[in-house]
C-alpha cells in the first residue's frame, strides 16, 4: 500500500467517523466538532490528490474548504450559544417548538 493510499484511507476513516458522530450525537457542540472532523477528512484527501496530480486548482479548493471551516466555526458557535441561552439545552430536538 502506497503512502497516498494510506492517507486516502485515513481521510475516509476521518470522514466516516465524523459522519457517524453527527448522526449519533445529540449535543450541538459535539456535532459541530464532528462536522469539523469531516471537513478535515476532506482537506486531507484534497491534499493527497493535489500532491498526486500536481494541480494548483486543488490547492485553491483546499483553501476554500479551509475558509468555509473557519467561517462555520466563527458563525455556528455563537448561534449555538444563543440557542443554549434561549432554550437552556444543547439537544437539537428540543428546538423544534422554540418561539423567539
Amino acid at each position: 500500500m502506497t503512502d497516498a493510499n494510506l492517507l486516502l484511507a485515513v481521510s475516509g476513516m476521518l470522514f466516516a467517523l465524523g459522519l457517524v458522530g453527527v448522526v449519533v450525537r445529540r449535543n450541538l457542540l459535539v456535532m459541530l466538532m464532528f462536522l469539523e472532523l469531516m471537513l478535515n477528512g476532506v482537506l486531507l484527501s484534497l491534499a493527497v490528490f493535489t500532491q498526486l496530480l500536481g494541480a494548483e486548482a486543488g490547492a485553491v479548493l483546499m483553501f476554500l474548504v479551509f475558509v468555509v471551516a473557519a467561517a462555520e466555526i466563527a458563525i455556528a458557535v455563537p448561534i449555538v450559544l444563543l440557542l443554549v441561552r434561549a432554550g437552556h439545552t444543547l439537544d437539537p430536538g428540543s428546538y423544534a417548538g422554540l418561539k423567539g
